[in-house]
């Protein structure tokens, strides 16, 4: 295999697995494969993937491996009997797990002679190999320069800094955001909804407005940084009040609360702590504190 397509070994064919494997394939990487059970290796055989018998002979045929099994339980399970074969490889850790395990992750490489990267995949499997979804990687700055080139294939590699838990703190964070999003434009499409708008009328409208609040999200970032809150677009107070607004239209038509009157408490606090006049970016302050309820 060519220079510029190095040889790379995934380990775990899961979903997601698979569609790492099937995206270098397609970019001419020479893959060399290894799963638990074997059957789910047989379509990447058929085209063109190697097909490693053991973890020690995945390990073996590349200086890239590629791990993406279910936790990292199972990356010892499969690792850990073979971890003397890791040395002078470089293992891209892709499997799902805390801040806490990476750093240990990266300790145990380490202490076998292999570089380590730990990884988030920020999209579903078909999204693998499109230069818009984000790859996250933290750990060893000097792998991941050396392998950017193949990581791109797979995604937009972004590389966050030397701290191992770096892209699971990214990932988790980012999901949490993902999941209030959702779920808040869920929340709005049952409100409209109730009056017989539907959600493909109401969402291209909700898009636009995420465009807008892109917009508060960049103006509210240095002051989180700074810790100082200049209240001169909408203080807490104007956001209660207009909260209300919201909790008394949805309570009408029979929507559940439970999310706003979360948001709404979170704002009480700021309020109570404070933080009445200032911006809403304030909030962070009581959800750094959680211990300071009132």
């Amino acid at each position: 295999m060519c220079s510029d397509h190095p040889a790379v070994t995934v380990i775990g064919l899961g979903s997601m697995g698979s569609a790492l494997a099937a995206v270098l394939l397609k970019r001419g990487h020479g893959t060399t494969v290894w799963n638990r059970s074997a059957d789910k290796a047989r379509p990447l055989a058929d085209r063109g993937a190697l097909l490693a018998a053991t973890p020690e002979e995945a390990i073996a045929a590349s200086p890239l491996i590629i791990a993406c099994v279910l936790d990292y339980e199972v990356l010892h399970a499969v690792l850990d009997p073979v971890a003397g074969s890791l040395a002078g490889k470089v293992l891209v850790n892709l499997s799902s797990g805390s801040p806490e395990q990476a750093d240990e992750a990266a300790a145990w490489a380490r202490s076998h002679g292999a570089d380590y990267l730990d990884g988030a995949i920020m999209t579903t499997p078909p999204g693998v190999g499109s230069p818009e979804m984000m790859f996250l990687y933290s750990g060893s700055g000097a792998a991941f320069e050396a392998h950017r080139p193949t990581l791109g294939a797979l995604g937009d590699p972004l590389y966050l800094g030397a701290d191992p838990g770096l892209a699971s703190l990214y990932d988790v964070a980012l999901l949490g955001l993902m999941w209030s999003t959702m779920t808040g434009w869920l929340h709005g499409t049952a409100l409209v909804g109730a009056e017989k708008t539907p959600a493909t009328s109401f969402t291209p409208v909700a898009i636009r407005w995420l465009t807008a609040v892109s917009g508060f999200l960049a103006t509210y970032a240095p002051q989180v940084d700074a810790g100082h809150y200049p209240g001169d677009d909408a203080t807490i107070d104007v956001q209660l009040a207009t909260i209300d607004h919201l909790l008394h239209a949805a309570a009408a038509r029979g929507i559940d609360n439970a999310l706003p009157e979360l948001l709404k408490s979170a704002m009480e606090r700021a309020k109570a702590a404070g933080h009445g006049s200032d911006s809403y970016a304030s909030v962070i302050e009581v959800l750094k504190n959680p211990a300071d309820r009132t």
